[in-house]
């Protein structure tokens, strides 16, 4: 399942774009990732997904963010690479009591109601509490500031996942 850069730089470039695409839902920046190999240094990939993903739309972005599981939902199940990482990074979130998971459930719809997205937090390493009391934060923020926000969590996320596919 993993790669090497080496390997990685030796895809065909739709190969490439597919295996970016566990890293981060947008086809855009699966493309232009891709695009720019290749790539001698771990910290190259991860400038390029930075130059790309800042480029990119905010439809491109919304199309990432769709990607991804609603924080706290157990009911998810891992039928791809990016859907068996969610399910890992979100794993200690997931663990919090039935009442904080409710409780983010509800506001996750609220948020998604407010924003026309999933509420998106790189969650790993933090609990349900946490993730519930920055979800609430978040819903004071305009649209345009949540959108920038979230923007940078995908990239955080995105940089996690690069380092899975590449196992480093």
């Amino acid at each position: 399942m993993s790669l090497t850069l080496e390997q990685l730089n030796l895809l065909h470039e739709l190969q490439a774009e597919r295996r970016l695409l566990a890293c981060c839902g947008s086809r855009a920046w699966a493309r232009g990732v891709a695009a720019a190999r290749p790539y001698y240094t771990f910290d190259e990939l991860l400038a390029a997904s930075d130059r790309v993903w800042w480029h990119l739309t905010p439809d491109d972005w919304r199309e990432a963010f769709s990607r991804h599981p609603r924080i706290g939902d157990s009911s998810a199940s891992a039928r791809n690479t990016s859907e068996h990482w969610s399910e890992r990074e979100q794993a200690r979130a997931r663990s919090g009591s039935a009442a904080t998971l409710a409780e983010l459930a509800e506001v996750n719809a609220e948020y998604e109601d407010r924003f026309g997205h999933v509420f998106l937090i790189c969650a790993t390493g933090r609990t349900a509490d946490q993730i519930l009391d920055i979800a609430r934060e978040r819903l004071d923020n305009d649209p345009e500031t949540e959108l920038r926000i979230a923007a940078e969590e995908q990239r955080l996320i995105t940089h996690l996942r690069l380092r899975k596919l590449l196992d480093i």
